[in-house]
């Protein structure tokens, strides 16, 4: 690559003691800026947002709620977002979460938030992935998204058409009626069977599979109502 064509990245600068920034910053065809960023831990050539997270954070994330707040704004953010899970099951050996658990919890992110999740050993590993994925998208789009495969709504409004839609037995009118009424996908994935029987069109059956397909790491895992995700 030339000076011209390098990929800039900027990494949020709550991200600063992340071995990450350093192994990014030594390679010869990235340039790095640290910035606070609104969603994810690092953005690649204006095009991909990363939310990098070690194996250990994202199980305390599932049992502290804070997980799916963040899914979701990612999912809402105008980049394609990535999700980078850094880390080895040993990892995992002293919080005491179920695997089931964390399954659930990649179950929901891939196919009902449409996120894909990319996996790393270390920072450096997370970095490369950073680098290749970048690489690999710039060669798809020839210089844009507009030719990638895949469907990635432009607007806020179609990204949450596009995220509810993904919903067990819900199409385009009832993901409509859904954001009319509850005005963001936190809230709808928030809201209680009885608060979402109130939309035309969803009964109890579908209600109860919304809040199973959103809710089933708390549900089928033992987790108690402490734990909103």
């Amino acid at each position: 690559m030339n000076k011209t064509t390098k990929i800039t990245i900027i990494a949020d600068d709550r991200e600063r003691q992340s071995q990450v920034i350093g192994f990014l910053s030594d390679m010869p065809d990235i340039s790095v800026q640290i910035s606070r960023l609104a969603t994810g831990d690092y953005l690649a050539d204006n095009r991909l947002i990363f939310e990098r997270k070690t194996l250990n954070d994202f199980a305390i994330s599932i049992i502290d709620g804070r997980l799916f707040k963040q899914i979701s704004r990612l999912a809402n953010s105008r980049y394609k977002p990535v999700l980078i899970l850094e880390g080895t099951g040993r990892d995992l050996s002293e919080n005491g979460i179920r695997r089931e658990a964390m399954q659930g919890a990649l179950i929901s992110i891939s196919l009902i938030y449409g996120i894909p999740v990319l996996r790393a050993m270390n920072p450096h590993e997370s970095a490369r992935l950073i680098n290749y994925a970048t690489l690999q998208i710039r060669a798809i789009a020839g210089g844009g998204l507009s030719n990638r495969g895949g469907y990635h709504p432009k607007t806020k409004s179609k990204r949450q058409l596009f995220i509810l839609q993904g919903l067990p037995g819900i199409g385009p009118k009832k993901a409509k009626n859904l954001l009319d009424r509850f005005g963001s996908v936190e809230k709808i994935i928030s809201a209680s069977i009885e608060e979402l029987q109130l939309i035309d069109g969803i009964g109890k059956n579908i209600a109860e599979k919304i809040k199973w397909a959103v809710h089933e790491e708390k549900a089928a895992y033992g987790f108690n109502d402490d734990f909103d995700i």
